[in-house]
């Protein structure tokens, strides 16, 4: 789901920077959703990397599609419910997210278990729905924060 017309700060895309730099840590064998759409171009940029993946602008919480892992940006201020319903689910996933995720509460106790960290040593980069600038960097850092997806390490800086 989009959100676009939830909260304007919750409309940035990762840029292909911030998913070519975490590719090796993806499955190519593995049918990958995003399912916050955006721009819609996390698609394109999955397809050119060589990956199946859905990415359409529909509602997170009530699809049914088919996948075996998530990997997107979710909008931030949703986080907390995006969650827990990830939880429900509980199929490997990939998020970036800032950084704090990982001090609060509710995320801890919802993926103290099975939780791996992917840390960039480079910030990702993201773009803004209706700014046409690119290339914005948050002033806070982000980690993909991943779930099930048996890396070699819980902790990896990239």
């Amino acid at each position: 789901m989009s959100f676009t017309l939830d909260k304007d700060s919750d409309n940035y895309a990762t840029d292909k920077n911030g998913w070519e730099i975490i590719k090796d840590y993806i499955p190519q064998d593995k049918k990958i959703y995003a399912p916050f759409y955006c721009d819609g171009k996390q698609k394109e940029y999955f397809k050119e990397m060589g990956f199946d993946i859905i990415h359409e602008d529909r509602d997170f919480f009530t699809n049914t599609f088919d996948y075996d892992v998530i990997v997107d940006n979710p909008p931030f201020s949703k986080m907390k419910d995006i969650c827990i319903k990830l939880k429900e689910i509980d199929k490997p996933f990939i998020l970036v997210a800032f950084s704090k995720v990982i001090l609060m509460k509710w995320f801890q106790r919802l993926f103290k278990d099975h939780l791996q960290v992917i840390i960039p040593f480079t910030r990702p980069t993201f773009t803004h729905l209706t700014n046409p600038k690119k290339g914005y960097t948050p002033p806070f850092g982000v980690m993909y924060y991943c779930y099930k997806m048996d890396l070699h390490k819980d902790l990896t800086f990239i």
